[in-house]
């Protein structure tokens, strides 16, 4: 199998001005680049690419495509805290500002020519039942997905710990629960819940890759290579 590989454009410096970053990733013969819209700690910020999303949108596309890579995927914006711009809000009423943004979301990356939307998949509330936050998660999940198709984009959450869905499995059960939600997998987002053994990543990684339509996975750069546990080349295998 040929993989397509992308880099991300937030993990090179920030002091590198971005049209910069997307020479360097173009040297290195990427087949992509992966844009991400973090509020105060990206190259791109919400805020601002958002006033006229659009245009941006489109300006970014022109960039990320002469020269090569083209523009893969936007990671959605999130906040400075984990709960900020959520997917799902405590209560009734639907989070306004976080559909707010992913709609702007939507307008940027189609109007770039990506292909494919992530974001970070909500939490659980202390002052509910697990079930209820469970439920508003897959509901705003699957608008959405909704969203994303009439834009003609994938549209995936990335699991992580502190999530809705921290472990491998309940990634896959949330994915199940949602028609058309897809998978942006980091496994070293799961690494901390079991010791370093390789069958047990693997096997968890099989698990969420082989069983998840349209899996992508992603592999981060955490410690120094010198002292990495990972083994990376098994997130590919």
């Amino acid at each position: 199998m040929k993989l397509k590989l992308a880099c991300a454009d937030f993990c090179l410096s920030p002091a590198l001005p971005h049209d910069r970053v997307l020479d360097l990733i173009a040297m290195l013969e990427f087949d992509g680049v992966d844009i991400g819209l973090f509020e105060g700690r990206s190259h791109l910020h919400p805020s601002q690419v958002f006033k006229a999303p659009a245009k941006s949108g489109a300006a970014l596309g022109r960039q990320a495509g002469w020269p090569q890579p083209a523009l893969r995927r936007c990671f959605s914006p999130d906040g400075p805290e984990l709960c900020s711009l959520r997917c799902q809000s405590s209560g009734s009423r639907p989070p306004t500002q976080a559909r707010d943004w992913f709609l702007k979301t939507l307008d940027y990356a189609a109007a770039a020519k990506s292909k494919h939307v992530t974001a970070l998949p909500g939490v659980y509330f202390d002052d509910e039942k697990p079930s209820a936050s469970w439920d508003r998660c897959c509901t705003e999940l699957a608008w959405r997905v909704d969203q994303a198709r009439k834009h003609r984009l994938v549209f995936s959450i990335e699991a992580h710990i502190g999530s809705i869905v921290p472990k491998p499995k309940e990634a896959l059960r949330l994915v199940r629960a949602v028609p058309g939600l897809t998978l942006t997998l980091d496994y070293t987002h799961f690494t901390r819940l079991w010791p370093a053994r390789q069958r047990r990543r693997t096997a968890d990684r099989a698990c969420l890759t082989t069983s998840t339509p349209g899996a992508r996975a992603k592999a981060a750069c955490k410690p120094p290579s010198s002292t990495n546990t990972i083994d990376y080349a098994a997130s590919c295998g």
